[in-house]
């Protein structure tokens, strides 16, 4: 991941910045549907979700997938 990269991802998915799992390749991953909500990304470009079933693995870039949403959608 490029800096420009991961400067993007982190002005996409600034904390507080709610989500919904598309995708996640984890065997302890939450259900697709699953919203969360974002607490930042790392430096290797991880977002960093605290779930709403109170998961907090993080969607890795480039593996797994995630969209943001609005409370309303």
């Amino acid at each position: 991941m490029t800096k420009e990269q991961l400067k993007r991802l982190r002005e996409r998915f600034t904390p507080g910045t709610r989500v919904e799992l598309v995708r996640m390749d984890d065997i302890q991953a939450p259900p697709p549907g699953i919203r969360g909500t974002v607490r930042g990304v790392d430096d290797i470009g991880s977002i960093m979700v605290s779930w709403d079933n109170g998961s907090g693995l993080s969607v890795v870039y480039g593996e797994d997938e995630c969209r943001e949403v609005k409370d309303d959608d």
